[in-house]
């Protein structure tokens, strides 16, 4: 059986209301946001319950998770190398949420995070530093644990090389089935992606744009035997 995951940023929360609908809409099993007022999100969206956010972020994170599927075992925020942009605006501190967690279904515990990378004002190689950090604050949290981090990776160029760089640490990156960012209908990309350990990503789809300038997307995802 599938785990179905949708990752939004909301753009500075502007997003937020469109978040019950999509629930409504696409019933997915995880939910992961980025670019939103923690202190004002619901225990619950639809079916979904709220797993853990960040504190500390004016643009923060959140996983949510279908409660009747999924029991929380633990939940991670991690700091991660910061950009110029970030001591100068400080628009985040953490820029991972993780949550560990058993999927009834399957009988196999789980980890899903979202993720936050710096934006474009930052090097590549900050970004690249930032996922590789990620990628090893997972395995701390979960040894050898299907995996899936999700979210804006502000990764517009160069997506092979850094897609190479992830098989060599033991993770696969997969990109939507269409653009995730458009702006002023002229500047667009794919800065919304996956990547994952253990698990076979079946699809990532694009869903539809709403007042946001990056599109949600859904990753549909298999856990490997």
């Amino acid at each position: 059986m599938t785990i179905k995951t949708i990752s939004y940023n909301l753009r500075k929360n502007h997003a937020s209301a469109e978040l019950v609908g999509l629930v409504e809409k696409h019933e997915p099993d995880v939910l992961c946001l980025q670019e939103a007022d923690t202190s004002m999100l619901p225990a619950e969206i639809g079916h979904m319950t709220l797993a853990d956010a960040t504190k500390r972020n004016r643009l923060g994170l959140a996983v949510y998770y279908r409660s009747d599927r999924f029991t929380g075992h633990e939940n991670r925020t991690f700091i991660l190398k910061k950009g110029l942009h970030d001591m100068i605006a400080s628009p985040t501190h953490e820029r991972l949420v993780a949550t560990r967690m058993y999927d009834q279904v399957r009988e196999r515990e789980i980890i899903v995070a979202s993720f936050h990378a710096s934006p474009l004002t930052a090097l590549n190689s900050l970004r690249r530093n930032q996922i590789k950090a990620s990628h090893e604050a997972l395995r701390v949290l979960g040894e050898g644990l299907p995996t899936l981090m999700v979210g804006d990776y502000n990764y517009p160029l160069f997506k092979n090389n850094l897609g190479a760089r992830m098989v060599k640490s033991g993770y696969d990156l997969t990109l939507s089935d269409k653009p995730t960012y458009l702006r002023y209908k002229i500047f667009r990309g794919h800065f919304d992606f996956a990547t994952s350990s253990g698990m076979t990503i079946d699809s990532v789809e694009t869903l539809k744009q709403g007042i946001s300038d990056h599109l949600p997307i859904m990753v549909t995802a298999s856990l490997k035997d």
